[in-house]
């Protein structure tokens, strides 16, 4: 399974909705706090790219004191529509200060050095170390993880239903006629996330684990092939 801060590495660097709360900042409109991208040096840091004219700049160009403390927090949805679909929440907190020089004209470059971080999610609840966090790489597939989900939905339905059948007949026969449908609701490179959810609005998640980690789309497709053969038997 990905670790804790693996998790939190992927959320940080894939498109997941993200904002930066700076105490005491007020904002005309929520979107100004919004990093236009988002990455992570080579220690750990985190480094968001702003308008120059952005209230975020501005305070960390100008602190109130010796420093200026913020939280980048990034709100992870399920790219397909499903019940209960916020798959997760995590918070990196810091020291914010301008990077002049990394970003383009009119933009300015913010580093939030990783004081601490939280992750929320499908597998649990955790504390981040830095060292962890630093050393953790974000998951090969995050850049595909939403087309793939939406591929797997839309053309793929009956095969992911059948894949019930390898949690044994107990847990099938839980289900009512015709059976659940099944939404994959997370993808990585260990394995598939599947919700089951029923007429009644009764649902539970299942993970589906491939028999090695998958480096890539090819690898998923076989691993993938492998599980629907699995269920087929």
């Amino acid at each position: 399974m990905p670790s804790a801060a693996e998790r939190t590495r992927t959320l940080v660097q894939s498109t997941c909705s993200a904002v930066l709360v700076v105490p005491g900042l007020d904002v005309a409109r929520p979107e100004q706090l919004v990093p236009g991208t988002r990455s992570v040096g080579p220690e750990g840091d985190l480094f968001l790219e702003f308008p120059a004219d952005s209230p975020a700049v501005r305070a960390a160009a100008h602190p109130r004191g010796d420093e200026l403390t913020a939280v980048l927090e990034i709100t992870d949805v399920a790219p397909v529509s499903v019940p209960h679909r916020i798959r997760g929440r995590a918070w990196v907190s810091g020291r914010l200060t301008c990077v002049p020089g990394l970003a383009g004209a009119g933009r300015m470059m913010l580093r939030l050095e990783f004081g601490e971080a939280y992750v929320d999610d499908l597998w649990g609840a955790e504390d981040i170390e830095q060292e962890d966090f630093r050393d953790a790489a974000p998951d090969p597939l995050v850049v595909h993880e939403a087309e793939l989900l939406q591929h797997l939905h839309a053309a793929h339905g009956e095969q992911l239903r059948t894949l019930c059948g390898l949690l044994g007949e107990h847990t099938a026969r839980a289900f009512s006629a015709p059976g659940p449908t099944a939404v994959p609701v997370a993808l990585d490179r260990f394995g598939l996330r599947i919700r089951f959810v029923e007429g009644r609005g009764a649902c539970f998640d299942a993970r589906f684990e491939f028999p090695e980690p998958v480096r890539d789309v090819g690898g998923l497709r076989r691993a993938m092939h492998t599980l629907f053969e699995a269920a087929s038997h």
